[in-house]
């Protein structure tokens, strides 16, 4: 294992600090950084997909863990620092300068099988999972996503019906997968500490049920959540088929969408699918 300077010398010489337009909160705590890396479980010589590494702390505990990591890094100012730590791992770890919303991920591991594993940056990673969660191939690419979001996001992706934390993304989350929460993280852990506390998520495909339209899927919760505080029968009123689809299920129309069950959610899509 290569004798690494601590991580904040490293930016202390290349002058780093988080940018708060790109969402930047980095993670010093070496021990932290390796809880995080062997959530997924046995990395090694596993390939992993990291967004955001920015001067690569948690990069640094997942190439100890073994992994083949490719990390995509918008931040030209980060590239240095990531470039020090490739050299410390020879052919272990290969840095993309780019937009991951704008990247095909499954196109950049060449087809293979890969675990994501990221300290999202707040302002994408919302939009990134939904994204993974999404479209009709399935089970996807990737084996397995563990990956930091504000605490309130990782509650609403594991939540269960009936509470105010449940919504479309734990609809989305659940249907085809097995969500929970893995682990919390202090914002004091930070730097700089963020407003809001954090939590790690562990999501791993299951199997999909049969006769569902993801897209159908999408568009129901979208519409059903859309209008959460109204009644089924209002919000579901404008989707082609909906009102039908509810009386032969059996949902009753004037229930609203957060008593909605993710397996009456599947049924619904079925119906419509």
């Amino acid at each position: 294992m290569p004798d690494l300077p601590p991580l904040r010398e490293v930016i202390a010489k290349h002058g780093l600090s988080a940018s708060k337009a790109l969402g930047q909160n980095f993670l010093f705590d070496a021990q932290l950084l390796d809880r995080i890396a062997a959530i997924p479980g046995d990395l090694n010589g596993q390939n992993v997909l990291e967004i955001g590494p920015g001067p690569g702390g948690l990069t640094r505990a997942l190439l100890k863990a073994g992994a083949q990591v490719t990390a995509i890094e918008m931040d030209r100012r980060c590239l240095p620092a990531l470039a020090e730590l490739s050299e410390a791992f020879p052919g272990k770890l290969t840095v993309i300068e780019g937009d991951a919303m704008k990247i095909n991920h499954g196109e950049l591991m060449q087809g293979r099988p890969f675990h994501v594993v990221a300290n999202l940056p707040y302002n994408v990673g919302t939009a990134l999972f939904v994204d993974w969660l999404s479209g009709e191939q399935w089970p996807p690419q990737w084996a397995s996503l563990t990956l930091m979001f504000q605490q309130e996001v990782a509650q609403r992706i594991a939540a269960k019906e009936g509470g105010g934390a449940y919504g479309r993304l734990a609809v989305l989350a659940q249907w085809r997968s097995e969500a929970k929460l893995a682990m919390k993280v202090h914002r004091s852990a930070f730097t700089p500490p963020p407003k809001v506390m954090s939590a790690v998520v562990h999501v791993t495909p299951a199997d999909a049920p049969e006769g569902v339209s993801a897209r159908t899927l999408e568009r129901l919760t979208e519409a059903a959540f859309g209008q959460r505080r109204k009644m089924l029968r209002q919000s579901l009123k404008s989707m082609s088929g909906a009102l039908e689809a509810l009386e032969e299920v059996g949902i009753d129309p004037t229930r609203r969408a957060e008593t909605v069950s993710v397996k009456e959610f599947v049924a619904l899509a079925r119906a419509l699918s």
